[in-house]
């Protein structure tokens, strides 16, 4: 019988924005495998451990009980939604806005949309707002990521446009990494870092941080700058460059303008000045300014630590401040160089997926380019009155204001500030539409109708990765289930509308929507883009298949441009940048004594934004397996917690509920929680039964004026300690499939307890096809025993060979289910301890390490914490992709002799962790120069 042939599909990774090339592996339909491009220019093979694990995603067992396969509607929000077919989705999609539009005009509703949508999707949304139904109320979660960076460009240098491109990592002799933490959020880029370090010993590395990350680990100058703080720290330094003569005044003369105005500004932040400000010592601010200012070739690298905030812009643009006093920019190895969080929050910004933008970088508010927009689509115009902005859309649907919510491919329940604000916004919207790969998102929940969009892997189209360069998006496999491509889903939408109101509603001789594929959408978007900074119009999806993935700008009959303004003429009517004259300005929610933390964000290395995707593998929660708050040792000590301790964590807006953790790399008086931790994962309810979900119940929706993003890197919060007698740990193997309901149905639970989570673990895929799962509770008083019967019966501890240990009185109870492993050995495959779980350690070892189990006999329903024999619980996973752990790599550096690099070797010689994606390197180094000092 003739075997079917592996196929092989070149794809661009779905998750951060470095947009790295993959090879899809698929057989009979379904997907199988996953490698690096070894001939995409972004990762020239390389993965990280999250792009990786991609195929593990798209198992047929995941799939089946974690993707959204049919549309479903809910007749009310109480009740679970019901399957029906598309044409009545649709139908009732384009019958409920049209209703509300009708009745309350056409601001009445919104369009919230996502960076991970590919170009095409991204433009008839926009065309379906702004064309069609004629309201500008559509934005992105790229508002939360990118729109800092995108008013700083545009302040400076007159376009949004990122001026520089990754070979420039290889030919600066400067890096100045700030508000970022590429080790982790761009491990592949990092990679390059590492390269460039390695190949010019030379080569200086300054990373400006509140906390000593995995990328401060690789610097030459670490500046532990307080939260908020840049804008000081960036007027400092050029007041250092000027006091030095380390300008480059010629540049300024010929191809600037605005330095005097600055020139005054920064007079008042000497260094001295400045470095109080920031918290930094005087020599090394000074120093910084000197290596910016000394450097033939300057590039500095900067993410959500300066998008992130209420005066994201003026960080922006301090920075690309330096670049223009000293002319380091437009030559290779220098400039100010974004890095874009999303996938494709480039190409959104590029179509004007944005309440303030239109096509090609147009803006909103320029009634020529208004005029340029509707002579493309063919309308009379494009609406004047601006657009709500991500925050104002759901502050805006809280007040009754926007009456019906269109939700694509994002996650607002999880990602969205002021979880106390979104929520109220959702549940008093008429009509919720959410188009969605992924059924087990916070926002689904809320939603009236549920539309199943086809994910990586799935889908045809482009992306726009950090450095401007368009990649293709192609699919492997066919969507399953009813699922469709995002863009067709619009289209199909649109065409409904279109027919309810006639094309004289909005002036069209035809349809605006008579696209047969993306790349007819596609090479509308080219043909918007002809003229301006963008300017696409010598490329199409045959050059693309022919030369691979290409840089804009790239207009017909020229080459495509890596690099910007190297001809010294900017993006400005008269071609001069522009010095931006910016306020230094605290952070919104300054501490004080009532709230005498700033809790800060960022990314985990294993896991992407809400996790509805990485989340559903158990070996990314190796590496950091739950949720908790990160506080400096000695604050810890002075408030008499230890690490695992449950704390209350309270801002102004909410509060929530989790364990605390000691870390060296978090400064006095500060605090970390990794944005990921929504309510999916992290959740409880106060003792009066408000619910307490995720880290967005603390954050602030403050926002920069200029650029409408959030602050969500700094929040004012105060940690107490939570005294919550009753705890539970419940943890199971189970078949993939049933494990994935399990974590359905147990995370409806959650909110029955104080503080409680719920993640998977394990390898995939495993020997034995099982997928771990774990849940962590603590609550005031002892659950029911019917919540606890429930909990056993979803983790396999219901059958009647279980053994069981009931004390009512005491509130406790232990049941442990025994399987032969079939080597005449015993194993652990389930356990529940309640009530008393001071044998967590060794019980949950027992299970996840898979040891045999019959020596432990009766000790496993005995109360108390210790074991009848040694068992020692294996340490965190640092390497994800061999599961090596840092008591594996401390006991191989043990026996190690050398230098650091010599070490190195030895370790990945004998462990090869650090050998396959890289992404556990700076964790690698770190363990390193510890045995260097034991030694």
């Amino acid at each position: 019988m003739t075997q079917t042939p592996v196929r092989h599909t070149r794809s661009t990774c779905p998750y951060c924005g470095v947009g790295c090339g993959v090879i899809i592996e698929s057989h009979d339909g379904h997907i199988t495998g996953v490698r690096g491009d070894p001939e995409h220019p972004a990762n020239f093979g390389r993965l990280c451990t999250k792009g990786s694990t991609l195929h593990l995603t798209a198992s047929a067992p995941l799939m089946a009980h974690t993707r959204l396969l049919q549309p479903m509607r809910r007749q009310r929000r109480d009740q679970p939604p019901q399957a029906i077919g598309w044409d009545a989705a649709l139908d009732d999609a384009a019958s409920r806005f049209g209703d509300i539009i009708d009745r309350h005009g056409p601001d009445a509703v919104g369009f919230y949309i996502s960076g991970q949508l590919l170009t095409e999707d991204y433009y008839v949304f926009n065309k379906l707002a702004k064309g069609l139904i004629g309201t500008n109320n559509i934005d992105t979660n790229s508002r939360l990521c990118m729109s800092s960076a995108v008013a700083g460009y545009k302040l400076t240098l007159g376009a949004d446009a990122p001026p520089n491109c990754y070979d420039d990592i290889d030919h600066a002799d400067l890096i100045f990494i700030v508000g970022a933490n590429p080790a982790w959020a761009h491990p592949i880029l990092f990679r390059r870092i590492e390269d460039a370090k390695r190949a010019n010993p030379r080569l200086r590395i300054i990373v400006a941080d509140p906390r000593r990350t995995e990328t401060a680990e690789l610097a030459d100058l670490y500046l532990p700058l307080l939260p908020g703080t840049d804008v000081a720290l960036f007027h400092g330094m050029l007041h250092v460059l000027m006091w030095e003569q380390l300008i480059d005044a010629a540049f300024i003369a010929a191809h600037t303008q605005g330095f005097e105005a600055l020139r005054q500004r920064v007079l008042d932040f000497p260094p001295k000045d400045a470095a109080r400000i920031c918290g930094l010592e005087v020599s090394a601010l000074i120093e910084a300014a000197r290596w910016f200012g000394q450097a033939r070739a300057a590039l500095s690298l900067y993410c959500q630590g300066l998008n992130q905030s209420s005066s994201g812009t003026a960080k922006n643009a301090a920075l690309i401040n330096l670049h223009l006093a000293t002319g380091h920019i437009g030559r290779p190895g220098a400039g100010p160089f974004s890095l874009t969080g999303q996938p494709n929050a480039m190409g959104g910004r590029e179509v004007g997926g944005m309440a303030n933008l239109l096509s090609a970088h147009r803006d909103l508010a320029n009634p020529e380019h208004r005029a340029e927009v509707a002579r493309l689509w063919g309308v009379p115009d494009v609406p004047a009155t601006p657009g709500k902005t991500a925050v104002e859309m759901f502050e805006a649907a809280a007040r009754g204001e926007i009456k019906a919510l269109w939700i694509a491919c994002t996650n607002p329940a999880q990602s969205m500030p002021d979880q106390a604000t979104v929520r109220t916004a959702l549940a008093r919207c008429e009509f919720i539409v959410v188009q969605e790969a992924f059924a087990t998102t916070a926002t689904c929940a809320h939603a009236d109708l549920l539309l199943p969009a086809a994910t990586w892997g799935e889908k045809e189209g482009s992306v726009t990765n950090s450095e401007r360069r368009i990649s293709r998006v192609r699919a492997a496999v066919a969507p399953p289930g009813e699922a469709r491509a995002d863009w067709r889903i619009v289209v199909d939408f649109a065409r409904r509308l279109e027919a309810r109101w006639g094309m004289r509603r909005r002036g069209a001789a035809a349809t605006l929507f008579p696209y047969d594929g993306p790349e007819a959408i596609w090479n509308e978007h080219r043909e918007s883009t002809r003229g301006r900074d963008l300017d696409i119009t010598g490329l199409s999806y045959a050059r693309l298949e022919a030369e691979g993935p290409q840089h804009w700008p790239c207009p017909q009959g020229q080459p495509p441009r890596a690099r910007l303004y190297e001809d010294r003429r900017f993006a400005t009517p008269d071609g001069r940048a522009r010095f931006a004259d910016v306020p230094y300005t605290p952070v919104a929610e300054p501490r004080d004594a009532r709230y005498p933390f700033s809790l800060t964000t960022g990314r985990l290395r294993d896991q992407w934004h809400g996790m509805s995707r990485t989340g559903l593998l158990g070996r990314l929660f190796g590496h950091v397996s739950e949720p908790a708050v990160q506080l400096n040792p000695q604050d810890m000590a002075r408030r008499g917690l230890q690490d695992g301790d449950l704390v209350h964590l309270t801002s102004r807006r909410g509060s929530i509920v989790l364990p605390v953790q000691g870390s060296e790399q978090v400064g006095l008086s500060q605090a970390f929680l990794a944005m990921h931790w929504g309510e999916e994962f992290l959740s409880g309810a106060s003792s009066t039964g408000e619910r307490l979900a995720g880290v967005n119940a603390l954050t602030t929706s403050a926002y920069c004026p200029s650029s409408k993003q959030p602050e969500l890197k700094h929040t004012a919060v105060k940690v107490l300690k939570a005294e919550l007698p009753w705890t539970l740990l419940a943890a199971a193997w189970l078949p993939v499939g049933q494990a994935q309901r399990a974590i359905a149905d147990l995370r409806a639970l959650m909110p029955r307890f104080a503080y409680a989570t719920c993640v998977p673990f394990g390898r995939e895929p495993s020997e034995r096809g099982v997928l771990g799962v774990l849940l962590r509770a603590a609550a005031y008083e002892p659950l029911d025993d019917e919540a606890l019967a429930q909990i056993e019966h979803r983790l396999g501890l219901a059958s009647a060979e279980v053994l069981r240990y009931v004390d009512r009185r005491r509130g406790q109870r232990r049941t442990m289910r025994l399987v032969p492993d079939g080597h005449g050995n015993t194993r652990l495959e389930a356990f529940l301890l309640a009530g008393d779980t001071r044998a967590q350690a060794w019980v949950r070892a027992l299970l996840q390490d898979e040891v045999p189990a019959q020596a432990y006999g009766r000790a496993l329903l005995a109360p108390g914490g210790k074991p009848p024999a040694s068992l020692s619980p294996r340490s965190r996973q640092v390497c994800t992709c061999l599961n090596v752990t840092e008591s594996d790599i401390v006991a191989t550096l043990a026996h190690c002799q050398g230098s650091a690099e010599e070490r190195l070797v030895r370790l990945q010689a004998e462990r090869r962790c650090g050998t396959q994606c890289g992404s556990c390197m700076p964790e690698l180094r770190r363990l390193v120069r510890a045995s260097l000092q034991v030694a």
